[in-house]
């Protein structure tokens, strides 16, 4: 009677544990599907923030663009179409950056380092640990305790 009652009880435990580990890959792949989304929304806000940028700094650029050629015409002075220069840089750039390939760029950038220079991707003490993670917190809860009383 006990082995078949331990028969019936490991049988359960194993489709208990195959449950749960199908439960955990369900969470994983939601968590990971939730993260990928906020940072897709988060890429298209600043995405859309250099397309709204590049509107007000364009007005911007082409109304200083007049204004200090006409300056320069009107008094005969060529060093006041000095600021187009760099003006015209930032607005080259951000442009690039709302409608250009700098994105695109920039993750083949981001590529090329997590493939080849992966030392420059490691954090300060490795990655934190479950022991560091409570340590500091029992060294917070310590405090606390202390300026409490």
């Amino acid at each position: 009677m006990g082995f078949i009652l331990s028969k019936s009880m490991d049988a359960n435990f194993h489709k208990q544990q195959e449950f749960m580990l199908h439960n955990s890959r369900l969470q994983l792949e939601r968590q990971i599907m939730m993260q990928n989304q906020m940072r897709e929304r988060q890429m298209a806000m600043q995405i859309a923030w250099s397309r709204e940028f590049l509107k007000y700094f364009g007005s911007f650029f082409a109304l200083a663009s007049v204004g200090l050629t006409a300056g320069a015409l009107k008094r005969r002075n060529p060093a006041l179409l000095a600021p187009i220069i760099p003006l015209g840089f930032i607005y080259t750039y951000q442009m690039d950056s709302a409608y250009g390939t700098l994105l695109y760029r920039m993750r083949g950038e981001a590529e090329s380092i997590m493939e080849s220079e992966r030392d420059r991707l490691d954090l300060p003490q490795g990655l934190p640990t479950f022991e560091s993670i409570e340590k500091a917190r029992r060294a917070k809860t310590g405090l606390m305790s202390i300026l409490e009383k």
